[in-house]
């Protein structure tokens, strides 16, 4: 087997493995303190915030357009939609402007 395969398999097992170990441990209380649920419950905004960041303020005029068009989408639609319509903005102003 190559090089890369295995740190393809070993990085899978690694990822399956936090993942799973999260659900074990947690599965073992009967209820969760309030500040660990709360904590819990702020991962994907500071997820999202990880990923966003960085494009509004090292980006150009293509990352803030799909930001911007997002960030409205998000607001009438469901969140999945508002990620099409910044990935369809961003590819269409990178295109265009490249």
């Amino acid at each position: 087997m190559s090089v890369n395969l295995w740190i393809i398999l070993l990085g899978g097992l690694a990822t399956y493995l936090t993942r799973i170990g999260g659900h074990i441990v947690l599965s073992r209380f009967d209820s969760i303190h309030p500040r660990v649920q709360a904590g819990l419950e702020a991962v994907p905004a500071a997820v999202l915030t990880t990923l966003v960041a960085p494009a509004a303020m090292n980006g150009g005029p293509a990352e803030w357009s799909a930001l911007l068009v997002a960030a409205l989408v998000c607001l009438r639609a469901p969140m999945f939609i508002g990620f099409v319509a910044g990935a369809a903005v961003l590819i269409a102003m990178r295109h265009w402007l490249a």
